[in-house]
């Protein structure tokens, strides 16, 4: 009853936010500018949600997920730029062949652990943009050109159903299943757990919204390159996931939202934007060590905020 209540209160602060942002965007007070960076922000969080169910939720390191979003833009563009198929058609063809790409490197390379498996993961997204980089159908290394397909309704609406579907996921006796084998592998294996099957499943899970992450991204930029899926895109995400607090949902989501507009406004500053970027990330790390959110949800703060007010008034 009180998940159900949850769920209802995110649908309607969702529809809110949504309808707020569509009638500032339609009356002007926000302009393709303001709108883009909505767009590039929905992009992100879909990214950092879906290498938080890998990372944070069943504790395993992957530093591939650059990979999977490469993957996702390219299937999504020659589904609409050669074959004239329609945009949701290219979304969902972008999800389903980045899953598959998830369980190809999945199934062998998730019985590897830690350092190993960031490895094997690096090792994928590498392959995959040198792939891309020597096939000349999708332009090879000068990229190809994408129609701006990309809207705020179509982001909102991709980035929605991936927050409900990992919520519920994670909810989930699956879900728990995946938690076991992060906080010990082993004891979950001796319960009976079959770890590999839920480390292969959260992998794929994961792949599919980054894979349609990577379909709103191709057609939100109107030209992508196997150079924008580099090891940099990967660390990027990582960022977001770890500076947020790791299997902290919406810790991931708040650092994605920080990191995205500092990013963004450090672009008129193109000297010192690193330099910038870098020291709010040290600035962050030293005052939360263990990320911004640690391992509560925004939900956890809300549970504290009322236990002290009772608290408090059963004190007076």
């Amino acid at each position: 009853m009180k998940k159900s209540k949850q769920f209802w209160s995110f649908v309607a602060a969702s529809l809110i936010a949504y309808t707020v942002i569509q009638v500032l965007l339609n009356v002007g007070v926000l302009n393709d500018f303001h709108s883009n960076i909505l767009i590039f922000m929905s992009i992100n969080i879909m990214l950092a949600v879906s290498l938080h169910l890998v990372i944070g939720v069943t504790g395993q390191f992957s530093l591939g997920h650059a990979g999977f979003l490469a993957v996702g833009a390219y299937i999504s563009a020659i589904v609409t730029m050669k074959l004239n198929l329609p945009f949701p058609v290219a979304i969902l063809a972008a999800g389903v062949i980045a899953t598959i790409a998830g369980l190809i490197i999945g199934i062998p390379s998730l019985r590897l652990r830690g350092d190993y498996l960031a490895i094997a993961t690096l090792g994928f997204a590498e392959i995959i943009r040198i792939v891309f980089l020597n096939i000349d159908y999708v332009g090879g290394a000068a990229g190809m050109q994408v129609t701006h397909l990309t809207t705020w309704t179509s982001a909102f609406i991709c980035l929605f159903i991936t927050i409900v579907v990992i919520v519920n996921f994670t909810n989930s006796r699956h879900g728990r299943a995946c938690i076991s084998v992060r906080e010990n592998e082993i004891a979950s294996d001796a319960m009976g757990i079959n770890t590999t099957y839920y480390k292969v499943l959260a992998f794929a899970i994961g792949a599919f919204f980054a894979g349609v992450a990577g379909a709103l991204y191709a057609h939100n930029f109107y030209i992508i390159q196997p150079s924008n899926f580099g090891f940099l895109k990967s660390i990027d995400i990582l960022i977001y996931v770890v500076l947020g607090g790791l299997g902290s949902l919406s810790g991931a989501i708040v650092a994605t939202i920080l990191l995205t507009i500092v990013s963004t406004f450090l672009q008129n500053y193109p000297e010192t934007r690193m330099i910038i970027y870098s020291l709010v990330l040290i600035v962050v790390m030293l005052y939360r060590p263990k990320g911004l959110m640690g391992t509560m949800e925004i939900t956890d703060y809300f549970k504290l905020w009322r236990g002290s007010k009772g608290g408090s008034q059963h004190d007076k």
